[in-house]
């Protein structure tokens, strides 16, 4: 790997002599930062769309196009984009280098947020504000759905001999940190503006912070060094399905490992607060102090994950994981009252089980293709799965609840990581192999 990698994924070359190991934590911070950051402008969407859905998809603009382009937003990003973001960032990742593919995903997070910072209400633009609204967010669905193929094999490849596993766990910190930067923004303005102020224009600078952080992270990742030397080489690149064509085996087994815990994450880092107050009429607002202090624990839980991963391997972890949320997810869900320290606890605690997943997730999904294809191996059966399992968590949860049958919801994320665990039996275990780049 060439100094000349400094200044671009495409560099040629340079001599012999300029040669030189990446630093690791500057490799680390090129992935992380600009993965926190991606995440930011996600989840802020999320958080600060009680103030400007009223002006941009109005209940009486007397235009039938406007429910029907705000339902869009909200579906086809989630289960549409994400996967195709996926397999396309992925494949840019496997063609052209890592550090090409994480530039193109932060520059399309930070392009999605401006858009959504500039998108004009309704009243002065008419049916073109949700237009707008929507192809922004479709943009931001591209960039999170490739995102995670193009860091997850740039953090494990960056990785030194018996630290893959530490690494692979800064994927989740800084995901946790971007969503819980977004909610504290959120917070943070609508604690200093009034609602109207909120309304008129205090969204917009959350939308704008994160596109001006994208270029932070453009800086930072700019200063990484690539880690596929395939992407250097003339070589025959590899075709947009070549990885799934030629690994269906691992592409399904991606799907397997994902399944179980994507739905457990979502159900305890997204939807567990709206679960308590839909179930057992917790407090909204206590629901989401509950909801931040977990997340500051389970961030501070991913690198010992991941180091214990190293020492003892991928699949104890991933056993425990699956095996605990499958016999302890029906009670600990039963356990959830009113009180607030019954939610922390069982918060906290579905944290600590599903560490063993989301610790070591990069990891094992990048130790199962080979560098070739690997991006793209990930990128589409993962955002697939995460679209099919997690992303559907709240509406499935709710949707049990207005059918009379609350209590199956955690027999059905129970029965999911049961699968995931006979799928985490099969695998071998990789921690100690050598992974090619």
């Amino acid at each position: 790997m060439s100094s000349a990698d400094h200044h671009g994924p495409l560099a040629e070359a340079g001599p012999p002599g300029a040669r030189r190991p990446p630093s690791p934590l500057r490799q680390l911070a090129a992935a992380s930062v600009g993965n926190a950051v991606e995440w930011y402008d996600w989840y802020a969407y999320s958080f600060l769309a009680v103030y400007f859905a009223g002006q941009v998809f109005p209940e009486d603009a007397g235009n039938p196009l406007v429910p029907l382009l705000s339902s869009f937003a909200v579906f086809a990003v989630g289960f549409f984009m994400r996967p195709i973001g996926g397999l396309l960032m992925g494949s840019v990742a496997d063609r052209r280098g890592r550090r090409a593919a994480l530039t193109v995903t932060i520059l399309l997070m930070g392009a999605g947020s401006l858009l959504v910072a500039a998108t004009p209400t309704y009243a002065t633009a008419g049916v073109l504000a949700p237009v707008v609204l929507v192809i922004a967010r479709l943009v931001q669905g591209l960039s999170v759905g490739g995102e995670f193929a193009a860091s997850t094999t740039f953090l494990v490849e960056s990785a030194g001999p018996g630290r893959r596993g530490l690494f692979s766990s800064f994927q989740y910190v800084s995901t946790t940190i971007g969503q819980l930067l977004a909610s504290g923004t959120a917070a943070l303005l609508a604690a200093q503006l009034t609602e109207e102020q909120m309304g008129a224009w205090g969204w917009r600078v959350a939308f704008l912070g994160g596109a001006l952080l994208s270029l932070l992270g453009l800086w930072i990742r700019r200063g990484a060094q690539e880690t596929h030397s395939a992407a250097q080489q003339d070589a025959a690149r590899p075709g947009l399905f070549e990885g799934l064509r030629r690994y269906p085996r691992q592409s399904l087994l991606i799907c397997g490992i994902t399944a179980g815990g994507t739905l457990a994450y979502y159900t305890w880092t997204t939807y567990l607060p709206t679960y308590a107050q839909v179930n057992a009429g917790f407090d909204k607002g206590d629901a989401l102090t509950v909801g931040t202090i977990s997340l500051v624990f389970f961030a501070l839980l991913q690198p010992l994950g991941g180091m214990l991963s190293d020492r003892i391997g991928r699949k104890p972890l991933l056993l425990g994981f699956a095996l605990g949320f499958a016999v302890l997810a029906v009670p600990l869900l039963h356990l959830v009252s009113d009180t607030f320290v019954s939610l922390l606890l069982v918060q906290c605690a579905g944290m600590v089980l599903l560490t063993g997943y989301t610790a070591v997730a990069a990891a094992v999904n990048a130790e199962v293709f080979p560098a070739r294809v690997r991006a793209a191996g990930i990128g589409f059966p993962y955002s697939l799965t995460v679209a099919l399992f997690g992303g559907t968590a709240p509406y499935v949860g709710t949707w049990f609840k207005s059918a009379g049958h609350a209590d199956l919801f955690p027999w059905y994320v129970a029965v999911l990581c049961l699968v995931s665990f006979c799928v985490y039996l099969t695998l071998p275990e990789t921690a100690r192999t050598t992974m090619d780049t």
